[in-house]
């Protein structure tokens, strides 16, 4: 099952220590980690600022590597447009733990992974 991942969802583990490939793996067994190309400019950009979110972009970035890089062929300004775009056009869910994100994402019917008491993964339901 490919999956797509969201620039916070990277940067999950180096916040609250959680093993974001290992808890995908427990919650639906094999996997394709998807990343948008704007996802790790979006990245490379925060890792640029010092402090806790420097360092869990920078975090974040070096997790990117271990997935496939993907390019979306949406023109919207908003990177999470794009992601939403991409996931609905390919039929995948999300991990995400932006609230705005993961409404927008249900309201369009697309699955949506997100963090459950700081610690493990789950579906997230409407």
């Amino acid at each position: 099952m490919k999956v797509l991942i969201d620039a916070n969802a990277l940067m999950m583990p180096a916040q609250f220590r959680v093993d974001l490939f290992g808890e995908l793996t427990r919650l639906i067994g094999a996997h394709e980690p998807l990343v948008l190309e704007d996802v790790v400019t979006e990245l490379r950009g925060l890792s640029l600022c010092r402090g806790k979110n420097g360092a869990a972009a920078r975090y974040g970035l070096a997790m990117a590597e271990q997935c496939t890089i993907v390019t979306s062929t949406c023109t919207a300004p908003q990177v999470d447009d794009r992601i939403i775009a991409y996931a609905y056009e390919h039929q995948c869910p999300v991990v995400t733990n932006d609230r705005r994100m993961r409404r927008l994402l249900l309201i369009e019917g697309i699955p949506v992974i997100g963090m459950r008491k700081q610690r493990t993964m789950e579906f997230i339901r409407g």
